[in-house]
C-alpha cells in the first residue's frame, strides 16, 4: 500500500482529532462560513437600522409622523428595532446551526 492511498482512506474524524493539515482545512472552511454568515447578517442589522436616522436627516418631515400618538422615529428605533434584532439574532442561529450539520455531515459521512 502507497502512503498516498493511506492518508486518502483516512476518516475526516482522525485529521481532526490529529490535527492534520486537511483537518485544519476543514476547521477553516467551517470558521470562513461562520464569519461570512457574521458579516452578512450584520450588514443586514446596519443598513435597516442605519437607514433609519438617514431617512429622518434627509426628510425631516417623515420624523413628525405620529403612530399611536408617538413620532415615528420612536416607534422604529424605540420599539420596532428590538423585534428586527431578535429575529436577526435567530436567523444567526439557525443559519449557525446548519453551517455546523453541514460540517458534520462531511466529517461523518460514511465511507464509499
Amino acid at each position: 500500500m502507497v502512503l498516498g492511498e493511506a492518508a486518502a482512506r483516512r476518516p475526516p474524524e482522525a485529521d481532526l482529532a490529529e490535527q492534520t493539515p486537511i483537518g485544519e482545512a476543514l476547521v477553516k472552511g467551517l470558521v470562513r462560513a461562520q464569519l461570512a454568515l457574521a458579516l452578512r447578517l450584520s450588514l443586514v442589522v446596519v443598513a435597516g437600522l442605519g437607514a433609519l436616522p438617514l431617512l429622518f436627516a434627509v426628510a425631516p418631515g417623515v420624523g413628525r409622523i405620529k403612530v399611536a400618538g408617538m413620532n415615528l422615529p420612536w416607534v422604529l428605533l424605540g420599539l420596532l428595532s428590538f423585534p428586527f434584532l431578535v429575529g436577526v439574532g435567530w436567523a444567526y442561529v439557525r443559519w449557525a446551526e446548519r453551517n455546523e450539520q453541514d460540517f458534520t455531515a462531511v466529517i461523518t459521512r460514511p465511507e464509499a
